[in-house]
């Protein structure tokens, strides 16, 4: 799915999550593997098994170890009748630590009685413990707040950004944190401090936005917050163009140079602050969602995690995006947040279930992930984790952003739990 945000109701049945996976769109551009995906649905539809195999195949050539691509296929196998491919299929997936609720899926009842069935119920138990040792780094008693963005200072403060009303909290020692309300902004995305006491952040109206009824009134972004006066200082609207257009993620590369990805429409820009100016690094086509981006050791490469795509690496000379390829028993699929630590990507991924926390260990030339470590899954504070930051040797991250409580018309329950932020350690164990 393209992280335009797109929602889910609060728990649905598994069958439901895994079968809509079937019908959801591909992705805003046209492709191989929207065109493949068609003819899987056309084939489905049709009770074309063997055709809707052959669809399955095509996915996966367009977008390798995709996922829902491996879930479709074990699906055409099953239904075709040969319950061996679906096994089989079904072990790629579970490979990756990756979970569709398959056993409350009526069409996958014929495996029941497969030899290997017991084992593979076994190893979905497995995958939905949870995994890695995290601690509350901050907790706000706010519920009607729904957060995104967060930026930590090296002394611990942390700031969140909220998507529900545009606003800005701050926590404060020994007092209730600040909450500052929109100034020209909207929902606030990615935030990162720069080096003059300012706060940048990604900013889009978006229809979880309060008040926002018309999807033709999106905007978007980059601000600054000035540390010294809580008053934003720098407004950079994006030129609007066609279509929908989403600032979710940015990274400072220089004190005159920000890198923005926008998930709706699929550039990455670069903007000047001194000219006030953005240009497009890599253009409208390349990406079907980008979200998190990051900067090498080098400076020379910016990664990108697109929603849908998986891992890329961006000459910042050219804009050239290369694929990374990725280890067998991992995915890159579904990342939201992106950071690195040393030669490590650390990815939030809120696109797979279960969701998770991962770190990707880069080759020596940086374009294959040689090994993937889930670092945090399945905890108790999880409810769509999102975006999060490295300080030092830990990262901190969004546990709870409630993405998955807005209903179709984009409202909230009442039942929500306050901003908690989680912290895990990245020193070698």
């Amino acid at each position: 799915m393209t992280r335009t945000k797109q929602v889910q109701r609060r728990s649905p049945p598994r069958r439901a999550i895994a079968l809509a996976l079937l019908f959801c769109a591909a992705g805003s551009q046209a492709d191989d593997y929207a065109d493949a995906r068609a003819d899987l649905v056309a084939a489905f539809q049709a009770q074309d098994y063997p055709a809707m195999r052959a669809a399955a195949e095509a996915t996966l050539q367009a977008r390798p170890e995709h996922p829902g691509a491996l879930f479709n296929k074990a699906l055409a196998e099953v239904l075709d009748g040969d319950a061996d491919a679906a096994m089989a299929t079904l072990g790629r997936l579970i490979e990756k630590d990756i979970d569709f609720g398959i056993e409350d899926i009526d069409a996958f009842g014929a495996l029941a009685g497969h030899p290997v069935w017991s084992s593979y119920l076994a190893n979905t138990e497995r995958i939905r413990q949870p995994v890695g040792q995290a601690e509350i780094a901050g907790s706000f008693d706010k519920p009607d707040f729904i957060p995104e963005g967060i930026a930590v200072a090296e002394g611990g403060g942390i700031v969140l950004g909220g998507i529900r009303r545009g606003e800005l909290l701050i926590e404060a020692h020994d007092s209730d944190p600040i909450v500052l309300g929109p100034s020209g902004h909207w929902s606030v995305f990615g935030m990162h401090f720069d080096d003059r006491e300012g706060l940048w952040f990604a900013s889009s109206r978006v229809p979880q936005y309060a008040g926002i009824s018309d999807r033709s009134a999106y905007q978007a972004g980059l601000f600054r917050l000035s540390l010294d006066t809580l008053e934003v200082d720098h407004r950079a609207r994006l030129p609007v163009v066609e279509g929908d257009q989403l600032l979710g993620d940015l990274v400072i590369a220089d004190a005159d140079t920000i890198y923005a990805t926008d998930s709706a429409g699929g550039p990455v820009y670069r903007y000047s602050i001194a000219a006030g100016q953005y240009s497009t690094l890599v253009p409208e086509g390349v990406f079907g969602s980008p979200q998190g981006l990051v900067l090498d050791r080098s400076g020379d490469f910016l990664y990108v995690a697109d929603y849908s795509g998986g891992l890329y690496r961006v000459r910042l000379d050219d804009g050239r995006a290369e694929k990374l390829s990725v280890a067998a028993n991992s995915s890159d699929y579904g990342i939201d947040g992106l950071y690195r630590h040393g030669d490590r990507l650390i990815a939030v991924q809120n696109g797979i279930q279960p969701h998770r926390v991962t770190a990707f260990t880069l080759s020596d030339d940086g374009l294959v992930v040689e090994s993937a470590e889930v670092l945090a899954m399945n905890l108790p504070e999880f409810d769509e984790p999102t975006l999060g930051t490295v300080v030092g040797d830990d990262f901190f991250f969004v546990a709870n952003s409630h993405w998955n409580r807005f209903d179709a018309d984009n409202n909230l329950p009442e039942d929500l739990t306050g901003p908690v932020v989680l912290k895990l350690s990245l020193r070698p164990q």
